[in-house]
């Protein structure tokens, strides 16, 4: 039964700040005006992935988990997990700026939300001309100032920006304070978690008004005051090679440009392996199970394949599994 490429069906999010990239580029079939993410695979409670090909379609990401354990997700996952998906696999579009966040850790996390704390990447798939992110501060700041900068609106004045164009990526820690620019289409991988503390929001109101909550007690112990350079990432771009993009104990994330005939052996892999297209298409192969993966489009590789084939004229893929 586990015997092909999984296919899930986005659960799509209307957004104060989406766009409508998800549909124009990623082809979502969706009828809200601002769509702002697509989670793809997803075993966040209220929000689980469905199955939506082959003989296990219709069933739940959790269902799978329930009956087959390891073989789905790999014996270590399984054993440090259980019957919860570690990541959650997102394409977001932002037509406005997103609000300037933070996520706590895994401890902070545990004791106030019972849940993961939210390590993430970004891979930036599209960005208008002169589009942003802010990650990070400008320089270090004592708690004090930031409370004194965040009182008087002028927050932004301390936040560190940087230029974005299609191929850059970024790792953000938890305590990091970031937000995705105006303009911004991006691949996003993190741990299976939903908790936000916003701190600022661009004084954006509702249509009613009302702006939207902030956390700004919540964050003043999550924060890392710190100016740290340890966001933008670098890598190789091969073709028909995988080249780490990030690897943290939460996930290890690869580039993969397809041109051609390549073979993957993952038989020294105990995980999944789930594959983002960013761009063009690719027929993905496991025990004679083709799929065909477009641009904007992910699937999952369940732990028990271990050779899988992948053909393409031109293709970029992200290639995501936890070592």
């Amino acid at each position: 039964m586990l015997d092909y490429p999984l296919k899930f069906r986005p659960i799509l999010k209307e957004k104060i700040w989406g766009g409508n990239k998800l549909k124009t580029i990623l082809n979502k079939d969706s009828s809200l005006e601002n769509l702002g993410e697509s989670w793809e695979i997803s075993g966040v409670k209220e929000d689980v992935s469905l199955v939506a090909n082959g003989s296990l379609k219709g069933k739940s990401l959790n269902d799978l988990l329930e009956k087959y354990d390891g073989k789905l997700v790999g014996n270590h996952i399984y054993e440090r997990f259980g019957n919860e998906f570690p990541l959650l696999i997102k394409y977001i579009d932002a037509r406005t700026e997103l609000s300037v966040q933070l996520h706590p850790n895994d401890e902070l996390a545990q004791q106030r939300h019972n849940s993961f704390g939210k390590t993430e990447m970004w891979y930036i798939m599209q960005a208008d001309e002169d589009a942003n992110i802010n990650i990070g501060f400008k320089k270090s700041i004592s708690k004090e100032d930031y409370i004194k900068h965040l009182e008087e609106g002028t927050i932004t004045e301390v936040l560190n920006f940087e230029k974005v164009k299609k191929g850059d990526s970024f790792f953000i820690n938890t305590g990091k304070v970031h937000a995705i620019g105006a303009g911004v289409l991006l691949a996003e991988i993190q741990q299976t978690s939903d908790i936000t503390y916003r701190i600022y929001d661009w004084d954006r109101v509702d249509d009613q008004g009302n702006g939207r909550e902030l956390h700004t007690a919540l964050a003043i112990d999550a924060i890392d005051f710190e100016k740290r350079d340890d966001f933008k990432l670098s890598y190789k771009k091969k073709k028909n090679h995988s080249s780490e993009i990030a690897s943290c104990k939460y996930f290890t994330t690869n580039y993969l440009p397809i041109g051609g005939k390549v073979s993957k052996d993952y038989s020294a892999l105990d995980s999944f392996v789930i594959y983002m297209c960013v761009s063009g298409s690719a027929e993905i192969a496991t025990n004679g199970y083709s799929e065909k993966l477009n641009q904007g489009e992910s699937l999952l590789i369940p732990a028990k394949n271990k050779k899988v084939i992948l053909q393409a004229e031109d293709c970029e893929l992200l290639e995501v599994f936890i070592n």
